[in-house]
C-alpha cells in the first residue's frame, strides 16, 4: 500500500488501485497494452466498477497518453532483458509476447521451453508490462479529491511536489514512480516523469532539465518531483502515481494529486514609441498591453501626475489604450504607462513633443509655431545645417573636405556620411581612407578615380526628420587605359573594329596610335576612322591592316601611357552556305522550318549559329516548346499569331558576327496592334492617326475602333471609325485642358484583335492669346517629332544605327537604312541642336540610297545633337537622338585654318589688285594704240594716194602716148618723200586702213 502526503499541512491521501476484469472476447486491447499471462497477479485480480474516492465539481476524467507510455514500457523491457539474458534473449522475450497472442493454450505456460532462471526473468517482466499498461489503461477511472494540494509558485522559480511511498505491511517491494499532467486542451494525461529502480529515467519533451525526483535523504517523500525554472504553460494538475509490483490487485493505486498556479510579474507586450512627433490638432492613441499572472492593472500618468479624463483625453480598453482626439499645447509632455500586480510593476515612458521640420539654410529659421519665449523652450528648436558640403573636383592623389556643420537646440547631433547612398564607413575601398571629425567634416585622403559620386550629409537631434545635403566629387587624373587584349581580329574585306579600352576624366581629348612600333596617322588613310572612344574603324579590312597596335589615350590631364601591344589579325570571316529565305507565309496551325548554315573560314574557329526575335531579343517561352532547332535550321511548330515577326539567324566566331533577317507572316490571324500613333488636339477635339497592323491576311479587310477615357477615369468609350478601312479619326465634344487616353484595335471577319499601345493627349486650354512681346515657350526636342501633319501618309520605320566619327576631312555622321517600309524612302534628313532648338543640317535632299554625311564645320568644344529622319512622301519617322561631344582640339585646327585662310585671302587679294591695275593699264594702251592707229590710217591713206598718182600718171603718159586719156582722172602732185619721213615716226600695230572692212588679220604697217 502506498501512502503520499504533504509534510506542511499533514495532509495524506492513499489510493488503491484495482483492475476490472473482462472476458476475453470483448476485451479491447490498447495501442500500447501487452498481453500478460494468465497466471500473473495482475490479469487474476478483478477491477471495481469506480472509484471510491469523492470529486471536485467541473472536474473532467483524466486519461494516458498511450502513445508515449506504450512506447517507454516497450523500450524499458527491452532494456532489462539486454542487461540480464546473454545472447538471444530479446528473442525469446519477442517471441513469448508472439505465442501468448496467437496461442491461447501457451498462455498458461508461454516460457516452457526456457531455464527456470530465464523463465523467471521474462515472468517478472510480463508483470511488469502488464501493470505499466493497466496503470494507464485505467487512468479514467481516477477523479480529482476534494483534499488536493494547491500550490502557488513565481514565474522562473521552483517547486517540490512532495509525495510518500508508504509500502503494504512496511516492507518494501519494487514500485514504479509516474507522474502525470492533466492537459486541458485534449482531458488526457500526458506522462511527464516515469522513474523504476535501474531503468532510465522518461522525461517528456519540455520538461526535460527541469524535473528530477529529490535525494533519498531529503526531509520530503521518496516519490517527490522537483520542477525548476517554472514557466506559465507549467500551470494545471499534477499526479503522483506509485505502482506496487506485487501488491493486492484488489486495492487502488497509490497516488496524490496537486494544482500548480503559476504567479507572473507584469512585462509588456506592446508599448508605445519612446518619442512621438505631433503636430497641434493631430490625434494620438499610446498602446500600452502587458501580460502576467494574475493579470496586470494599467494606469497612466503625465508628468508624474494620474491622467484625468478631459473631453479631448480618454482612457479605453480596460485601460490599454490613451486617447488624445486633439493635441493641444498642453498635452505635450511625458506620459508613463504601469502595469502591476500582486508579483511587482513595470513602467514605460513616452514623450509627446511637437515635430519641427528642419530645412538647409545658412542660418536657423525661428519655428513659427513659437510665438513666446516659453514655447520655444517647450517645443524644442528646430536644427539647420550652417555649412553644407558643396561640389568639389580634386586631382587624383589630393586630400578633400566635405564640410556638414550643424547646430540645433538640444544640441546632440548626430552626424552621417552615404556614398551613392552607402554608409561610407560601409564602402570597403573607403574604409581605411575616411574620417569624419566631430563638427561633421567628411575627409578622403588620399581620393582614388573610384571616388567619384554623391557624397550626402545626414544630420539629426532625434527630432523630426534628419536633415540632408550632398554634393559631387569628381575626381581627375590623366587618360589610362584599363584593358589591352593580347589578340583582336578584323574580318577581311568587311568593317571591323580595333578597341582601346580607355577611362578619362576629364573627357578624353584624342588618342594616339602604332602600328608595328611606327606611328600611325588614322586621319591621313582613307580607310581607318578614329572614333570617338578612340578605338579604331576600319571601314574596308585588307591585308596591311595586320599588324601590332598599340594606343595611348589623352586628356587635359595627360595620359598614364600606352596601352600594351596588341596583335591584329585579319582572318576571313565566316560565310553563309545557306541563307533563310526572306519571307516566309504560313497559317495559323502550320508549322514552318527555316534553313540556316555557315562555315568558317581557314585557321578559325567553327562559327555559333542562333536563332532570335528582331533587334536581338530571345525568343518567346511561349515559343520553346515549339521550336526544335536542327544545327543552323529552326523550326516552329503549331504555329500562332505571336509568331509574326522578324527573325535573325546570327552566325558569330572569333573574327565576326554577321547576320540574316527573315520574316515569318501568319495567315488567318486577326489583326495585329496598330502602331505609331500620333494625336494632334484642339480646345474639343482629338484627331488621330495611325498605322495598321498586320490584317492577318491579304484577303482580309480591317475595320478599326476607338476607345478612349478621361485620365483617371475607370470607363471606357468606343467609337467606330468611319469610312471603313480609315487610319484617322476626329473625336469631337472633348473638354478643354484635359488628359485623355486612346486605344485603337482593329478587327477582321475573324474577330478583333490586338489592342494598341495607350496614346495620352491633352486637349488645348481655353486661354486667351499670349501678348505680342512675350516669346512662346521653348518646345521639347522629341515634341518636334512627334506632331505629324494631319494630311501625313504611311511613315517608314526608323533609321538605325546612327554614328557620328571624326575623319581627316570633318566629321561622318553614318547610318543604315530602316528595317520597316525602307521602300518608301524618298529622301533623308538630317537635324541637329546644340541647344533646345531643331536645325536642318543638309542644304539638299538626302538620296535614299546613300547612308552618310559629311560635315565639316563643327564648332570645337561643344555637344551636338543629331537625328537622321526617313521622308516618305508626306511623312517621315525619325531615329533616335544621338550626342556627339566634338573635341576641343577641332577648335584650336579651326582657328589655325582661319589664320592660314587669312593669309591666303590676303595674297590672292594682292594678286588681283596688281592683275586689275595690269588690266586697266593695258585698257589705258589700247586706248592710245586705237587713237594711233587713226594717224597711222592717215598716213597709209596719204601714201595710197601717191601712189595712186603715179600710176595715174604713168596711165596719163600711156595714154598721151595712145591719145587715150580719160576726163576724169586729175594727176596729183608727189609727195611721197614727204609722208614718208613723218610715217617712219611710228611702228602701228592694227588692220590695214583699206582692208578694215575686209578683214580683222592684223598687220603691221612701217
Amino acid at each position: 500500500m502506498g501512502v503520499c502526503a504533504d509534510l506542511g499541512s499533514h495532509r495524506c491521501c492513499r489510493a488503491l488501485s484495482h483492475i476490472q476484469p473482462q472476458p476475453p472476447k470483448q476485451q479491447q486491447q490498447s495501442p500500447y497494452q501487452l498481453p500478460i499471462s494468465e497466471g500473473s497477479p495482475a490479469a487474476a485480480a478483478p477491477e471495481p466498477a469506480a472509484a471510491d474516492s469523492a470529486t471536485i465539481p467541473s472536474t473532467t476524467t483524466l486519461t494516458a497518453s498511450p502513445a508515449k507510455t506504450a512506447a517507454f514500457t516497450v523500450k524499458t523491457t527491452r532494456r532489462r532483458g539486454r542487461r540480464r539474458l546473454d545472447g538471444g534473449g530479446d528473442e525469446e522475450v519477442d517471441a513469448a509476447i508472439a505465442s501468448s497472442n496467437s496461442n491461447p493454450s501457451a498462455r498458461s505456460s508461454p516460457i516452457s521451453s526456457s531455464g527456470p532462471a530465464t523463465r523467471s526473468i521474462q515472468v517478472f517482466k510480463f508483470v511488469l508490462i502488464s501493470l505499466l499498461s493497466l496503470l494507464a489503461e485505467n487512468s479514467q477511472a481516477h477523479n480529482i479529491p476534494e483534499d488536493a494540494v494547491h500550490i502557488t509558485a513565481i514565474l522562473g522559480e521552483g517547486v517540490i511536489f512532495n509525495c510518500h511511498v508508504e509500502f503494504p505491511n512496511d516492507h518494501p517491494v519494487p514500485y514504479v514512480l509516474q507522474w502525470d499532467k492533466k492537459v486541458s486542451e485534449t482531458g488526457s494525461d500526458l506522462p511527464i516523469y516515469i522513474w523504476y529502480e535501474s531503468y532510465p529515467e522518461h522525461i517528456e519533451e519540455g520538461y526535460k532539465g527541469r524535473v528530477s525526483r529529490v535525494s533519498q535523504d531529503s526531509p520530503f517523500g521518496s516519490a517527490s518531483l522537483n520542477l525548476t525554472n517554472i514557466r506559465e504553460s507549467d500551470q494545471g494538475w499534477y499526479e503522483c502515481k506509485v505502482v506496487f509490483l506485487n501488491r493486492d490487485p484488489k486495492q487502488h493505486k497509490n497516488g496524490t494529486w496537486f494544482h500548480l498556479d503559476v504567479h507572473a510579474p507584469p512585462r509588456f507586450s506592446v508599448t508605445p514609441e519612446d518619442i512621438i512627433y505631433v503636430n497641434l490638432g493631430d490625434s494620438i492613441i499610446l498602446n500600452c498591453q502587458a501580460d502576467g499572472t494574475p493579470t496586470p492593472e494599467i494606469l497612466w500618468y503625465k508628468d508624474a501626475n494620474p491622467v484625468d479624463p478631459s473631453p479631448t483625453v480618454g482612457i479605453f480598453n480596460d485601460g490599454t489604450e490613451l486617447r488624445i482626439s486633439t493635441i493641444r499645447h498642453e498635452d505635450i509632455g511625458e506620459y508613463t504607462c504601469i502595469a502591476r500586480n500582486g508579483e511587482g510593476q513595470v513602467s514605460h515612458t513616452a514623450r509627446v513633443i511637437i515635430a519641427g521640420g528642419a530645412v538647409i539654410m545658412d542660418k536657423a529659421a525661428p519655428d513659427k509655431h513659437a510665438r513666446t519665449k516659453s514655447q520655444a523652450n517647450a517645443i524644442n528648436e528646430r536644427f539647420a545645417i550652417r555649412v553644407p558640403p558643396t561640389n568639389q573636383t580634386k586631382l587624383e592623389g589630393e586630400k578633400v573636405i566635405f564640410s556638414c556643420e550643424a547646430k540645433a537646440m538640444p544640441g546632440n547631433v548626430t552626424v552621417r556620411w552615404f556614398r551613392e547612398g552607402s554608409p561610407v564607413r560601409e564602402v570597403a575601398s573607403l574604409e581605411t581612407r575616411v574620417t569624419i571629425r566631430k563638427d561633421g567634416s567628411l575627409i578622403i585622403n588620399p581620393i582614388k578615380p573610384d571616388d567619384s559620386g554623391q557624397y550626402l550629409c545626414e544630420v539629426t537631434n532625434g527630432i523630426g526628420d534628419p536633415q540632408s545635403a550632398s554634393a559631387y566629387l569628381s575626381v581627375e587624373y590623366p587618360a589610362k587605359v584599363t584593358f589591352t587584349p593580347t589578340v583582336q581580329y578584323l574580318p577581311f574585306r568587311l568593317a571591323g573594329v580595333v578597341q582601346c579600352y580607355i577611362k578619362s576624366s576629364p573627357q578624353l581629348q584624342y588618342v594616339t596610335w602604332t602600328k608595328d612600333k611606327r606611328l600611325l596617322e588614322p586621319y591621313q588613310m582613307k580607310d581607318i576612322v578614329v572614333m570617338a572612344n578612340g578605338s579604331l574603324l576600319f571601314t574596308r579590312v585588307n591585308e596591311e591592316h595586320q599588324g601590332q597596335y598599340s594606343c595611348t589615350p589623352y586628356n587635359a590631364q595627360g595620359t598614364h601611357g600606352a596601352s600594351g601591344f596588341m596583335d591584329v589579325l585579319v582572318r576571313k570571316p565566316p560565310a553563309f552556305t545557306v541563307e533563310p529565305d526572306t519571307l516566309y507565309q504560313r497559317k495559323v496551325g502550320d508549322s514552318v522550318e527555316m534553313h540556316c548554315d555557315a562555315v568558317e573560314a581557314e585557321g578559325t574557329e567553327r562559327p555559333t549559329i542562333k536563332w532570335q526575335r528582331q533587334e536581338g531579343e530571345q525568343l518567346a517561352d511561349s515559343q520553346r516548346n515549339r521550336i526544335k532547332i536542327s544545327g543552323g535550321n529552326m523550326t516552329i511548330e503549331n504555329l500562332r499569331r505571336e509568331d509574326f515577326g522578324y527573325y535573325q539567324c546570327v552566325v558569330s566566331n572569333e573574327v565576326a558576327t554577321l547576320m540574316a533577317v527573315t520574316q515569318l507572316v501568319i495567315e488567318g490571324t486577326q489583326p495585329h496592334a496598330p502602331y505609331n500613333i500620333t494625336g494632334k488636339a484642339t480646345e474639343s477635339s482629338i484627331t488621330l492617326q495611325w498605322l495598321p497592323g498586320y490584317s492577318g491576311g491579304s484577303e482580309y479587310k480591317q475595320d478599326y475602333t476607338i476607345w478612349f477615357r478621361e485620365a483617371g477615369v475607370n470607363d471606357w468609350q468606343t467609337i467606330s471609325v468611319t469610312p471603313s478601312g480609315s487610319t484617322q479619326v476626329t473625336i469631337n465634344g472633348l473638354a478643354s485642358g484635359t488628359t485623355y487616353e486612346f486605344q485603337v484595335v482593329g478587327r477582321n471577319v475573324l474577330g478583333d484583335g490586338m489592342m494598341s499601345k495607350v496614346m495620352t493627349v491633352r486637349t488645348l486650354e481655353d486661354a486667351p492669346a499670349a501678348p505680342r512681346n512675350v516669346k512662346a515657350a521653348t518646345q521639347p526636342p522629341d515634341s518636334f517629332f512627334q506632331l505629324m501633319p494631319d494630311e501625313a501618309g504611311p511613315k517608314p520605320g526608323p533609321p538605325r544605327n546612327v554614328s557620328v566619327t571624326e575623319v581627316s576631312n570633318g566629321f561622318l555622321i553614318t547610318w543604315q537604312s530602316p528595317l520597316e517600309r525602307a521602300h518608301i524612302v524618298k529622301f533623308y534628313t538630317i537635324k541637329y541642336r546644340t541647344d533646345a532648338q531643331w536645325k536642318t543640317l543638309n542644304r539638299g535632299q538626302i538620296r535614299p540610297e546613300e547612308t552618310q554625311y559629311l560635315v565639316k564645320n563643327l564648332v570645337g568644344g561643344r555637344t551636338y545633337y543629331f537625328r537622321v529622319l526617313a521622308n516618305s512622301e508626306k511623312s517621315y519617322e525619325s531615329s533616335d537622338e544621338v550626342k556627339f561631344p566634338v573635341p576641343a582640339r577641332v577648335k584650336h585646327k579651326a582657328i589655325t585654318a582661319g589664320v592660314v585662310g587669312g593669309i591666303l585671302f590676303f595674297i590672292v587679294a594682292i594678286i588681283l589688285s596688281v592683275c586689275a591695275v595690269k588690266i586697266c593699264n593695258k585698257r589705258k594702251r589700247r586706248k592710245q594704240e586705237k587713237e594711233f592707229n587713226m594717224v597711222a590710217c592717215r598716213i597709209t591713206d596719204a601714201r595710197n594716194i601717191a601712189a595712186n598718182a603715179a600710176n595715174n600718171h604713168h596711165h596719163l603718159h600711156h595714154n598721151r602716148s595712145t591719145g587715150s586719156i580719160s576726163s576724169g582722172q586729175v594727176p596729183l602732185k608727189n609727195n611721197t618723200e614727204h609722208y614718208r619721213d613723218y610715217e617712219s615716226v611710228f611702228i602701228v600695230p592694227g588692220p590695214s586702213c583699206h582692208n578694215q572692212n575686209r578683214t580683222n588679220k592684223p598687220e603691221y604697217q612701217v
